[in-house]
């Protein structure tokens, strides 16, 4: 699998920037992606050397407007903590290459 469409996005939340702290990162990952390929996606994007992965399969949650009912979507996030000298930037537009 190509570790571009193992790691879907970061995840961006009060949480999750809690977690920088401990130099931990949160990613949304491919549905079927494990942890040994989710980590080698995250050292081959970021060049970065991982010491564990831990994934977490988010379950939908019911919503509703108005009459009509129906789920949120299930998705799969990845929290990967890092080695303590290494570390991401992860908001400064260029860890996705987006700048």
């Amino acid at each position: 699998m190509n570790p571009r469409s193992v790691i879907v996005k970061p995840v961006i939340s009060e949480k999750s920037y809690a977690l920088l702290n401990a130099n931990k990162y949160t990613f949304r990952v491919h549905d079927d992606a494990t942890k040994p390929q989710v980590r080698q996606a995250v050292e081959a994007i970021f060049e970065v050397r991982v010491q564990g992965v831990r994934t977490v399969n988010v379950k939908p949650k019911p919503k509703q407007r108005g009459l009509f009912r129906g789920k949120r979507r299930q998705w799969k996030k990845a929290i990967v903590t890092l080695h303590p000298e290494d570390s991401i930037e992860l908001f400064e537009g260029q860890a996705l290459g987006e700048a």
